[in-house]
């Protein structure tokens, strides 16, 4: 059987590699299902959120940190790249792993943080919830910036989560174990758009 237009990767992961390492500073590239995707340098309010995030998550767990624009391997469909908005992991977990792209065993949680671009409902709704499922990343946070909601997907089983529970700005978020945090998300009212 032929495989179809949509099935054919764009290039291979060391031509991708290459590429993002060459790319201008003006956007961030990402490899996931064997496609090829551009992610717009964030916002001012995406960074924002971001800081946000990172100052609840170190009060509550120290122990842990949110690295910002994380690299992470993602083996969904096929072999992947996908740069976290955060990736929740013990402090110090990714020193010693060499290059760009660390493997996902270890993170706790990812997270992403959605930008108003025409890509954004396949990128973060769709491509990263699967590859961070597949990769066996326990929690994955959206912060969908088109509904004022964040999306806790959690339980992943094979190429998707079983659970996925949606919360306005406002509402107190517990984000399920290991990650263990609650989330005061009124201040996120103030982000919004």
């Amino acid at each position: 059987m032929t495989p179809s237009p949509a099935d054919t990767p764009d290039m291979s992961v060391e031509e991708f590699e290459e590429l993002a390492r060459r790319a201008p500073e003006t956007v961030t590239l990402e490899y996931i299902n064997g496609k090829l995707k551009v992610k717009p340098v964030p916002d001012q309010l995406h960074g924002a959120i971001i800081m946000w995030l990172l100052r609840e998550c170190m009060q509550q767990r120290p122990e842990l940190a949110l690295y910002p624009e994380q690299g992470i391997k993602v083996p969904a469909y096929r072999a992947g790249r996908a740069k976290a908005d955060g990736a929740l992991a013990p402090l110090d977990h990714f020193v010693g792993q060499p290059g760009e792209w660390a493997t996902a065993d270890g993170v706790l949680m990812a997270v992403e943080v959605t930008s108003f671009d025409s890509d954004a409902d396949t990128r973060d709704r769709y491509d990263k919830r699967v590859g961070y499922a597949t990769a066996g990343i326990p929690v994955y946070l959206l912060v969908d910036r088109d509904t004022d909601s964040l999306v806790v997907h959690s339980e992943p089983d094979g190429d998707t989560y079983r659970l996925c529970r949606s919360y306005k700005y406002g509402d107190t978020v517990a984000l399920p174990s290991p990650v263990d945090i609650t989330l005061d998300t009124e201040k996120l009212k103030d982000y919004s758009g």
